[in-house]
């Protein structure tokens, strides 16, 4: 039986039988879509339990594109000032991995943190976008773990392998299609069921469209392509046998177990 979309809708990808498709999340049934999200799309008269699919990333982006110290109080855990403009940096794409999978922790790299974090999707080729404009470029909003070899980070001087080490990239369940989130919206990260992160959106010291529009002055966002735009206090470590959950109001909960990379 065919539903009526309500807006936003949790648009998601999955695997069933080998194959894969794109779908829109309704409680615990995921109804089957024909087309995309960055184009038109249709349901169709077919719907899938949850258990019996695999949740894959919601897209495949060409560049993950981060923000760091996008919190006051993680920018003081981490002994260092605020920035005066967004601080930048790039995440590999193969790192990706979707709700569910598990993350593998190399143990000779040393601490592996967990960073909770928002992800914008972006909607539409985006080059100087103005502040006031930047929002229309969104698709819509995702959760995302920016998983960090964090002795790397220190040692290397910059973040390019401690970021990227594959699955360091957890993303979904599910992108909700729309183009902001309600300020008061709270982002939680929990460790084996305990809160270690927790705070409002509103709380960002950049907000959306400012990210979209400075990165924007210096690259072309492409359709599919993922901000995630910054973690607040309460980083931690993880240990294989951990479980990392990732929920933001309104989009869903992005769980993920750890593993050992032997």
């Amino acid at each position: 039986m065919i539903r009526d979309i309500a807006a936003p809708l949790k648009f998601c990808r999955f695997m069933v039988n080998s194959k894969v498709y794109n779908g829109a999340l309704h409680g615990n049934m995921v109804d089957l879509i024909e087309g995309d999200f960055l184009g038109e799309f249709s349901t169709l008269r077919m719907s899938y339990p949850l258990e019996r699919i695999k949740l894959l990333p919601p897209t495949v982006p060409t560049k993950i594109w981060c923000v760091g110290r996008n919190y006051a109080g993680h920018a003081k855990e981490l002994d260092h000032d605020i920035p005066k403009e967004p601080l930048i940096f790039i995440k590999a794409a193969s790192a990706l991995v979707g709700s569910g999978d598990p993350v593998r922790i190399p143990e000779w790299a040393g601490r592996t943190d967990y960073e909770g974090e928002l992800a914008v999707v972006i909607g539409r080729r985006c080059r100087k976008a103005a502040e006031k404009d930047a929002l229309s470029y969104v698709a819509g909003y995702s959760c995302f773990n920016d998983v960090t070899a964090r002795d790397l980070q220190s040692l290397d001087g910059q973040w390019a392998r401690a970021k990227s080490f594959d699955t360091f990239a957890p993303f979904g369940p599910v992108i909700v299609l729309s183009n902001t989130m309600p300020a008061d919206a709270r982002i939680t990260t929990r460790r084996n069921g305990a809160v270690m992160q927790q705070d409002r959106l509103s709380n960002m010291i950049f907000p959306v469209a400012r990210i979209i529009s400075h990165i924007s002055m210096f690259a072309t966002l492409e359709p599919g392509d993922v901000i995630a735009a910054g973690t607040p206090e309460g980083i931690g470590r993880v240990r294989a046998g951990d479980r990392v959950e990732v929920e933001i109001d309104g989009i869903g909960i992005l769980s993920n177990p750890f593993i050992s990379d032997h």
